[in-house]
């Protein structure tokens, strides 16, 4: 399996959070915060595999692009950046040594972290 990182969807993450649009949820929530396969369905039909594409930091060159196989590592659920998917693919790219994933990943999981501490110490 060929698995590399996405640039588009690691500049849309990016963007995102220096957006605003992120939520810093726990490290367990990405099991019921992660779109289901029907929500993913929907949002194929609405908007086609390459805004889809976007949602997923990770491609397999070995799996068709106009199938869900082709994405691998989504960190949002189609609105926002979630901390909790961003955790989660960080440790399963680590897992599977595609450090080129788990490094961007880990730059995403710093801006959300930073944003974050600076938002408490405003308060």
């Amino acid at each position: 399996m060929a698995v590399k990182l996405n640039e588009r969807a690691f500049e849309h993450a990016r963007g995102l959070i220096h957006d605003g649009k992120f939520v810093f949820d726990e490290r367990d929530d990405w099991s019921e915060h992660q779109p289901s396969a029907a929500d993913e369905n929907r949002f194929i039909e609405t908007h086609g595999f390459g805004e889809y594409a976007r949602w997923h930091l990770g491609v397999d060159d070995d799996a068709p692009e106009e199938t869900k196989g082709h994405y691998k590592f989504p960190y949002g659920d189609f609105q926002k950046v979630h901390r909790c998917g961003l955790l989660a693919a960080e440790s399963r790219a680590g897992q599977r040594k595609y450090f080129d994933i788990e490094v961007a990943v880990a730059h995403l999981h710093g801006m959300l972290e930073a944003l974050h501490s600076a938002a408490r110490s405003r308060r």
